[in-house]
This record gives structure tokens, C-alpha cells and sequence, in this order.
């Protein structure tokens, strides 16, 4: 297992893993299309060309079989301590349970001590009892209560 920042050619397999997913599917956004849209290539080159975020892939085997996005913000609370965010964590379903979901974050967490990250912060959907269990199982407290706005 290997973790990286995604290249171009791994939108696709990236696309595929958060497609593969039941609340995504409820979100109306499980289907992977054939050909990855303008503005897919656009937010893709956007996270390529920002200092502040990667998009991470776990490859096996020399398939992608795990991701997740990083991104990087500083701020003036904790004394001006940056804080790194991680979202979209996916692990391809047929390997949950395995320990890649445990690397994939240890490896995010690496990223951050490496970036001088004073938090490690996420949001989870309230449904994914799963996650939570997981989340907690690596250190993380439901320290606060996330709220979004669909626009």
C-alpha cells in the first residue's frame, strides 16, 4: 500500500470510490459517469494547483483503492495555529474492515504534523455510526457541532 497525491489519470478510480457509497447514492451522486465532466477537471486542477489542499490515493497492487482530501488553513484561533481539515475519506467497500482506512489516516495525520497542523479536524454524516466508531478508535472527539448550508 502506498500512499500518494493523485495525478490526473486517477480521477476516474477517485470518482468510482466516492460513488461507492449508500448515502452518496442517496445524495444522487453514485453513478460514475463515463466521461469525468468540465467541471470535475476543473475542481480537480484547482486541489492540483492549491498549496492548500491534496487529494491523497492509496494504491495497491497499482490500483487506487482509497482517498480522501487535505486541505490546509491557517487561522488566528490557536494562536494562529493551522489546522488541517480531511473529507472524503473512502476506502473501496470490498476492503473495509482491513486496516487501509487506519493507514489512510495515519497517513493524513503524518501530513499534517509535517505541514506544523496545530488540529486535525472532520466532519462525518450523522448516519455513519460506522465512522464514528472508527474515528474515535483513532483519537478524535465529537467536539463540536458541524452545520452546512446547501447552496
Amino acid at each position: 500500500m502506498r500512499f500518494r497525491l493523485a495525478e490526473r489519470a486517477d480521477v476516474p478510480a477517485v470518482l468510482a470510490l466516492l460513488a461507492d457509497d449508500e448515502i452518496s447514492r442517496a445524495r444522487g451522486f453514485g453513478v460514475v459517469p463515463e466521461e469525468v465532466d468540465a467541471k470535475t477537471w476543473a475542481a480537480f486542477e484547482a486541489i492540483d494547483a492549491d498549496p492548500g489542499n491534496e487529494l491523497i490515493v492509496g494504491e495497491d497492487d497499482g490500483g487506487i483503492v482509497a482517498t480522501c482530501q487535505l486541505t490546509f488553513t491557517p487561522g488566528l484561533s490557536r494562536g494562529g495555529g493551522w489546522r488541517m481539515t480531511v473529507e472524503a475519506v473512502r476506502v473501496r467497500s470490498d476492503l473495509r474492515g482491513g486496516g487501509i482506512g487506519r493507514r489512510l489516516m495515519a497517513y493524513a495525520v503524518d501530513r499534517a504534523r509535517d505541514r506544523g497542523c496545530r488540529l486535525v479536524q472532520l466532519t462525518t454524516d450523522k448516519r455513519r455510526t460506522e465512522a464514528h466508531r472508527f474515528y474515535e478508535s483513532l483519537g478524535f472527539v465529537a467536539s463540536h457541532e458541524g452545520m452546512k448550508l446547501a447552496l
